[in-house]
């Protein structure tokens, strides 16, 4: 389109009259058609400016310099619902950066998006055009973060229609005050942390695999895809450091090797109360710590409805965001209230560095000061006194979270 625009065309005297000449796009071809239409009489004798002025609006009229039109007639006519499909098909096949999951994207758009807009053009899918959209998503009770979530979709779509030299065809300066855009306001935002008193009640009354997962998230701050892929091969340095490789993937009993962010590959260190814990629920297990009776993975949705959650409503405790998470935020609490040395933290907790001074850090890969620290900072919450593990009964002698801090 750069190229097709700034035309005025060209003033010719021909037969009498004065006419234009220009070149206007035509459908389904990127050959453009030659133009020629008659601006003046020559008798009107109308001066050069005068017959420049009307030649520039007879081009512009005819449609020449209109990207809405080379939009339209050479690049075809597209639908917000059609270019969907095809973000989402290129989406998850691309070499960078592919969207592993598209659920939670095809729910929006199937619910939200295409009944409101899905037959619109593109080229008309802009601020007024999301305006009602917004309107009625906060009508039907959606909270502001996923409000902005779903627009962050249509933006994404919008611009994942190309040219030929890969800019986006559509270039649009969306603006939240004219779409009317909800505020996410953070204090509104539900990210509940389980506390201390919680983590014990839970081990406490609960056994088996069911009280090892428990143990392990709360002990480490992993995400549960993580947590249900581990094997034993990835317990190293005796058991005190366990290696972040794999993951579950979403509603799928099956082990993947990516993991959601490339800070997640790392390697987390335990207290030695809970490498011993894990050591004795471990004895005799080959390959996965949690599996089904068919040797395949746990789904997490799944064990969140059949062992978290009841356990949460019977405590009192359930609430929106008072999931598998909730126990990666009382790790991070935990490891902030006893001061952990924020390099290793970030790095424990697989969050990316930032500053320089992170950048510039290699503490992660100080091993010794790692395990220190480990020992350091404590599990925050009570590990059973004795485990019975088939094959090798053990006595374990861990420590409370009162006599740690003893």
């Amino acid at each position: 389109m750069s190229r097709r625009s700034g035309q005025s065309g060209n003033l010719v005297k021909q037969n009498g009259w004065w006419r234009v000449r220009f070149r206007l796009d035509q459908p389904g071809t990127q050959a453009r058609k030659q133009m020629s239409i008659k601006v003046a009489p020559v008798g009107m004798r109308l001066s050069r400016p005068e017959l420049e002025r009307r030649a520039k609006e007879i081009v512009q009229q005819a449609g020449a310099n209109s990207e809405e039109r080379f939009n339209r007639v050479v690049l075809g006519e597209v639908t917000f619902r059609d270019q969907a499909k095809a973000y989402l098909l290129e989406a998850v096949t691309r070499n960078r950066k592919p969207i592993r999951d598209t659920t939670s994207i095809e729910g929006a758009l199937r619910k939200w998006i295409f009944p409101e807009i899905g037959d619109f053009p593109l080229a008309l899918v802009d601020n007024l055009a999301l305006r009602p959209l917004v309107k009625r998503m906060c009508a039907g009770g959606l909270k502001a973060r996923t409000v902005n979530k779903y627009v962050e979709y249509i933006k994404q779509v919008v611009k994942s229609l190309k040219a030929r030299n890969g800019e986006p065809v559509h270039k649009r300066t969306w603006d939240a005050d004219t779409m009317d855009l909800p505020i996410v306001k953070y204090r509104e935002q539900k990210r509940p942390a389980i506390k201390a008193k919680a983590v014990s009640q839970l081990i406490a009354d609960s056994e088996g695999e069911e009280r090892a997962l428990y143990v392990l998230l709360a002990a480490t701050g992993m995400r549960i895809s993580e947590a249900l892929a581990i094997e034993t091969q990835h317990f190293v340095n005796d058991g005190r450091t366990v290696k972040i490789e794999q993951q579950v993937e979403k509603d799928s009993p099956r082990i993947v090797k990516y993991l959601k962010t490339d800070a997640a590959h790392l390697e987390i260190d335990l207290h030695p109360d809970i490498t011993e814990f894990l050591q004795c629920f471990m004895a005799g297990k080959k390959n996965l710590l949690f599996h089904t009776r068919r040797d395949t993975p746990y789904l997490y949705g799944n064990l969140e409805d059949r062992w978290l959650t009841p356990r949460l409503i019977a405590m009192e405790l359930d609430e929106d965001g008072m999931g598998w998470h909730s126990f990666k935020r009382f790790r991070k609490t935990w490891l902030r209230a006893r001061r952990c040395l924020e390099d290793i933290n970030n790095y424990w907790m697989a969050h990316k560095p930032e500053t320089m001074s992170e950048l510039y850090s290699h503490l992660h890969e100080e091993l010794d000061v790692r395990l220190a620290e480990a020992d350091s900072v404590g599990y925050g919450f009570e590990l059973p006194r004795t485990v019975v593990a088939p094959n090798a009964p053990r006595k374990i002698t861990a420590k409370s979270d009162s006599e740690i801090a003893a």
